[in-house]
């Protein structure tokens, strides 16, 4: 399975193409802004994208979803509904943190624990992991031994739980006994920084070694 990531809006968020190489069909996960650099790099990878999917609701991460939705015709998915008023609240976000107009919406589809994504020949499943917010959801591509983790777990780091219904016990809850187990050898790509495997992570991260 083919990825390429793109940082987008100033809070360079991991915006990731993933494509299947034998049908070029694609999903677009958190475009968090730069709607014309996103579509960009689908013409030029000659993807075709069938869905947008979200990690969670914050605004770094959907911001220009609606718009790339409407521009390529393709449905959002995700995150789980436990984030739905973040959506709601869009429109606020974007004043607050001085990022253009964003407008509230619901996706097409919420996502639950066990859900599975499919587009050309690729399988991706869906997992729940509140913490960071408390509809987050990642997507794990078994056969790559790939996750897309967006804002649970960085490079030696964990996610924020300042934000409201954040839960940091929750949060370890959802990397320990979620991510961790899925194999040490798993590459995951943060939604912000540098990728990692789960088991430099509980090795090293100082937020997992006890």
């Amino acid at each position: 399975m083919e990825y390429h990531i793109l940082p987008v809006t100033p809070f360079a968020q991991n915006c990731t193409l993933w494509i299947c190489p034998q049908s070029r069909a694609a999903v677009v996960i958190d475009p968090g802004g730069e709607a014309a650099r996103i579509r960009s790099l689908l013409e030029e990878k000659q993807a075709r994208p069938e869905t947008i999917l979200l990690t969670h609701g914050h605004l770094d991460h959907v911001g220009a979803a609606a718009e790339l939705a409407a521009q390529l015709d393709v449905p959002i998915h995700g995150p789980h509904p436990e984030d739905a008023f973040l959506l709601k609240a869009l429109p606020q976000q974007a004043e607050l943190f001085g990022f253009p107009p964003a407008q509230a919406f619901t996706p097409e589809r919420w996502l639950t624990e066990g859900d599975v994504i499919r587009f050309g020949q690729q399988r991706v499943e869906v997992l729940h992991c509140p913490g960071h917010t408390p509809g987050h959801v990642v997507f794990f591509h078994r056969e790559a031994g790939l996750a897309q983790v967006g804002d649970v777990l960085f490079k030696g780091s964990i996610g924020r739980t300042d934000f409201p219904r954040g839960n940091h016990g929750q949060l370890l809850a959802s990397i320990r006994e979620k991510l961790l187990p899925l194999g040490e050898a798993v590459r995951f790509i943060p939604g912000h920084g540098p990728m990692s495997t789960f088991g430099d992570e509980a090795a090293h991260n100082p937020f997992l070694v006890q």
